[in-house]
């Protein structure tokens, strides 16, 4: 999934994928902006066929806390 979640990070900001780490803040540290976030959410939402939640989502941070939701949508 951290893998994944990788490739799609580097097709919305310019940074190199083996700098991205799970503590690597999508806004501070991979230049992120609101719109970014939210296009990425529509990405994940299409590619991992799941239904994000707006407010839990505005509660990521990091890409670690990202890979985390992901796994318990795709879970359940």
């Amino acid at each position: 999934m951290f893998e994944r979640l990788k490739d799609i990070i580097v097709n919305y900001v310019e940074v190199d994928a083996d700098a991205i780490t799970p503590d690597s803040r999508f806004m501070e540290d991979l230049g992120f902006t609101s719109f970014d976030f939210m296009s990425m959410l529509g990405e994940l939402e299409d590619e991992f066929e799941i239904e994000v939640d707006q407010e839990k989502a505005a509660d990521i941070r990091t890409v670690g806390e990202a890979v985390a939701y992901l796994e318990e949508l795709t879970e359940e």
